[in-house]
């Protein structure tokens, strides 16, 4: 199967061909680094089928463009899909496939690193030590041994977390619409409603999907329930987090630390060299001022064992659709 593959950079073709190799090199890739939208469209031409990536639009405007180049297949190398119009795909008969789960370790090492990093001021402390400034102060953390640390949604990211956290000595808070029972096996983890977790939580670490319900979770109103100086980290999706309102809880000390690898307008910013350009984003800008951010650029799933599941899953997603095999990683309009 010919394969249009959009957002790609070395390390997607990389694994991709490693995967496809290690399958008997049954499809044939054509990469493209740009991002998939409406104007790029017609790149798919020639193609059976795409593959694209979580910030690539595959709103209404860009799949009639795929449909009308006889795309019948849509393979996400990644697991959300809110950037999918699947009504719009349902009705122009262009099956959608995701990676339904990859090495959920990645992520949640990744947020376990933010948490360090903001409390310790790592971040700080290594630019100093290359400055030869040897001084301590402004450095001070706190030990995570004993601190409450809420997580929201209890999936297989979630859970990890949840692990490393109570693995620290943290007594651990969980909230989520569809309880996983090998979280409160855990030690010191326990299930609360949503409210409880947000006043209670000296940590709170997002491990949910976007969904209508999710959108904005973090906002005026739920940060305002929150400890003062809470630590806030969103591995997950950006438009999670109100932006805006978690400036405004930055500014009145509500939020005393803030670890993002996810950003609501991330879309033209995220898995580009911007270095020598102007950033014309002003929010995000803002954001980077301030002491006690820390930024980075959608990384949580870089790792080998994670690119490795991810593209062996769109191998034999693409394999599927082609053989006419059940296609078990199917996301459709519910």
């Amino acid at each position: 199967m010919k394969v249009a593959v959009f957002s790609t950079e070395s390390y997607d073709r990389h694994f991709l061909d490693l995967s496809n190799l290690s399958a008997g090199n049954n499809h044939q890739f054509v990469y493209y680094e740009n991002r998939l939208e409406p104007k790029s469209g017609s790149l798919a031409k020639g193609s059976q089928a795409i593959c694209a990536f979580v910030n690539d639009d595959l709103g209404a405007e860009t799949l009639k463009i795929l449909a009308e180049q006889g795309i019948k297949l849509i393979t996400l190398r990644c697991t959300g899909f809110n950037n999918v119009d699947l009504a719009e795909a349902s009705k122009l008969g262009i099956k959608v496939l995701r990676v339904s789960s990859y090495s959920p370790y990645s992520v949640a090492e990744h947020a376990v690193g933010l948490i360090l990093m903001l409390n310790r001021k790592l971040y700080r402390a290594y630019n100093r030590v290359r400055d030869d400034n040897f001084s301590l102060a402004g450095l001070l953390g706190f030990d995570l041994h004993g601190k409450i640390c809420g997580v929201i949604g209890t999936g297989k990211i979630g859970l990890c977390f949840a692990k490393i956290m109570s693995g620290f000595g943290c007594n651990v808070l969980g909230y989520d619409t569809q309880p996983n029972s090998k979280f409160t096996e855990l030690a010191n983890a326990t299930y609360v409603e949503l409210e409880e977790l947000l006043s209670r939580s000296d940590i709170i670490s997002l491990h949910c999907p976007l969904l209508p319900q999710t959108y904005h979770l973090i906002n005026k109103d739920t940060i305002a329930l929150m400890k003062p100086g809470v630590m806030l980290i969103n591995t997950s999706r950006g438009a999670l987090v109100d932006t805006l309102a978690t400036i405004e809880g930055i500014k009145s000390h509500r939020i005393g630390y803030l670890g993002i690898d996810v950003y609501e307008e991330e879309e033209e910013l995220f898995f580009r060299d911007w270095t020598g350009k102007i950033i014309q984003d002003d929010i995000f800008q803002l954001l980077q001022s301030f002491h006690n951010v820390v930024i980075t650029a959608h990384q949580a799933f870089f790792t080998e064992n994670a690119l490795n599941d991810i593209t062996k899953t769109t191998i034999e997603n693409l394999t599927d659709f082609e053989k006419g095999n059940p296609l078990i990683n199917e996301v459709s309009v519910k």
